[in-house]
């Protein structure tokens, strides 16, 4: 489920402001409509380009591929000051995000934010998004998180693609802010290995064992 962002305001109550009080922007609007939320257990919602997103928690699937990357990074940066993460908001002025997995210092005390909702998106190394079934879920990945992560400056971005013909790993290197886009792409088959090129997780496979061999659409989530 999408909210377009200029149904944004009609989600919660705001305060009212006196009539010589200039509009407030609607990013600011968006950003309060979304920290007022309470959705029902099993949902998550974020900001992204300037629409709030609600979407459930994924799948069993879904779930075991992002944790098998996650526990596979940990174990890689094992004696390293950086760590996988899940299940906590990156934010980047105001959008906020919550990606299946993430890198970013293990104690990354100094860079959450001011208000404790979440981790700044400049300390952030590494985003892995593990692409859920339906053309909204696949359109958001593919194309509006790839934009936005690009806009913020995300250096690796890694798309884990069960719906990408029988399957897709993708990595993408140099973001362009001004542009929103990442210079640089590498996308092979299920079953292919693919490795980091850059950053705390350089050298790091994404192997067989993470994604499963290629298969028939019948099998995924």
């Amino acid at each position: 489920m999408t909210a377009l962002a200029h149904e944004a305001p009609e989600m919660t109550e705001t305060p009212e402001m006196p009539e010589t009080s200039p509009e407030p922007h609607l990013d600011e609007v968006l950003w309060q409509a979304w920290k007022a939320m309470e959705l029902p257990e099993g949902f998550h919602a974020e900001i992204i380009e300037g629409f709030i997103e609600v979407s459930p928690t994924g799948r069993y699937a879904h779930g075991q591929t992002a944790n098998r990357l996650r526990r596979a990074l940990d174990t890689f940066l094992a004696d390293g000051e950086y760590a996988a993460h899940q299940d906590i908001n990156i934010v980047d002025g105001r959008q906020v995000w919550i990606p299946d997995v993430f890198l970013a210092p293990e104690d990354a005390e100094d860079h959450v934010t001011d208000d404790g909702i979440g981790i700044k998106a400049s300390a952030v190394a590494l985003i892995a998004e593990v692409v859920s079934p339906g053309h909204d879920s696949t359109h958001r990945d593919r194309v509006r998180k790839r934009r936005a992560y690009a806009r913020a400056g995300i250096p690796v971005y890694v798309l884990v693609d069960d719906h990408d013909g029988h399957g897709t790993v993708t990595v993408l290197t140099s973001p362009d802010p001004d542009e929103g886009v990442y210079a640089a792409e590498v996308r092979v088959p299920y079953g292919t290995e693919i490795t980091l090129p850059e950053g705390p997780a350089k050298g790091f496979t994404i192997t067989e064992s993470l994604t499963g061999p290629l298969r028939p659409a019948a099998q995924r989530d």
